[in-house]
């Protein structure tokens, strides 16, 4: 059965995170977290025509 993410399961998920905090560090994740969310806040607002 896939679960929320496909095949991918809680093992992989660990791996990933993992992975990404190295590269980024703890420091920028949260940084990191908030420009991906503004980024993804202009994309829905572009395709609705919002301008604002």
């Amino acid at each position: 059965m896939l679960g929320l993410f496909g095949p991918i399961g809680m093992p992989e998920m660990l791996i990933i995170l993992a992975i990404v905090i190295l590269i980024f560090g703890a420091n920028r994740l949260p940084e990191l977290g908030k420009g991906i969310g503004a980024g993804i806040k202009n994309f829905k607002s572009g395709i609705k025509g919002d301008d604002k």
